[in-house]
């Protein structure tokens, strides 16, 4: 089973000179991915008693995820007003004081027997006390052997101090098996080198695998001893709201299904495979772009597009 720990909220979608709110948040959407790909997930994350928390609970159980390690809290949920340039998406966020801000590391359960990997990433990791809090079941997957995967996804306009941020997704970086990596990611992280450039620094922290997302470019997965890419495929985009996020679940079941997804498989992880991974992610988030709104895939609807 794989764990996923980070933000859910609802999107302020524009909609005829209006707002139509979603359910979302990076993680969250990973999350829905993942169960609507067949893996088999848990979701730890505050959820709302409000009607939005409602809202994001009917997804995730249509899913089939497990919700059981879920904190029930009265604080409100996050809102975040999404704004769209030419399909891209950019956000607003408004969660002082909100359920999964809050997060604290004493709501943290005991993991799970049955973990195999533990997924973060987004804005969970940039506010505190939520981000001390991921950062804390990092370090405790990592005692217990458990591959992480960490999808910085970095929002510059949440982020209030860029050196405690900088330091906190080192540390994390330093622990984790698998980092996804956008080229905007690179250039705030590291802005004095080209985006490029950034991956020998990133392996040279400890993580196993590298992935580098190029929007309509494609992908690339990069360990040691490997560079694999996978071009994107060719559709009509309404929006890009949880393409990446997709792009992680269709990653992470691929490497579950193939039995890959331990720490030394991970070491040995060979081209086949590699590629494998990338294409279904890649699909999956082809899928995702091609229709308004964070809306992954199911995978019946990945094995017709086959055909």
């Amino acid at each position: 089973m794989i764990l996923c720990c980070g933000e859910s909220l609802i999107d302020m979608v524009p909609d005829q000179g209006s707002f139509l709110p979603l359910p979302g948040g990076s993680v969250y959407n990973t999350t829905v991915a993942l169960g609507r790909l067949g893996t088999q997930t848990a979701y730890l994350w505050p959820l709302s008693q409000d009607s939005f928390g409602d809202a994001l609970r009917v997804p995730l159980e249509k899913a089939g995820v497990d919700l059981s390690l879920c904190p029930s809290t009265p604080r409100l949920t996050t809102l975040a007003l999404v704004f769209l340039n030419d399909g891209h998406a950019s956000y607003s966020f408004y969660d002082e004081g909100t359920a999964g801000r809050m997060f604290d590391v004493g709501d943290l359960p005991n993991l799970p027997d049955d973990i195999e990997a533990l997924f973060i990433g987004g804005i969970s990791l940039i506010q505190d006390p939520c981000g001390a809090t991921v950062e804390e079941l990092a370090h405790r997957a990592a005692e217990r052997g458990l591959v992480t995967m960490v999808d910085l996804n970095i929002r510059p306009n949440l982020i209030g101090d860029d050196r405690a941020t900088r330091e906190r997704l080192g540390a994390l970086m330093r622990i984790a098996d698998i980092v996804k990596i956008s080229d905007d990611d690179a250039a705030w992280l590291f802005p004095e080198h080209a985006p490029e450039d950034t991956v020998l620094q990133l392996l040279e922290l400890g993580p196993k695998l590298i992935l580098r997302t190029h929007g309509a470019d494609g992908a690339t997965g990069i360990t040691k001893t490997l560079k694999v890419n996978r071009q994107a495929d060719s559709v009509a985009v309404a929006d890009t709201i949880g393409a990446g996020d997709t792009f992680n679940a269709g990653l992470l079941t691929a490497l579950s299904e193939a039995g890959v997804l331990t720490r030394d498989a991970l070491d040995t992880l060979d081209e086949e495979a590699l590629f494998k991974a990338l294409d279904l992610a890649s699909r999956a988030a082809t899928v995702t772009v091609s229709r308004p709104g964070a809306n992954p895939p199911w995978r019946e609807e990945l094995e017709e597009s086959r055909g």
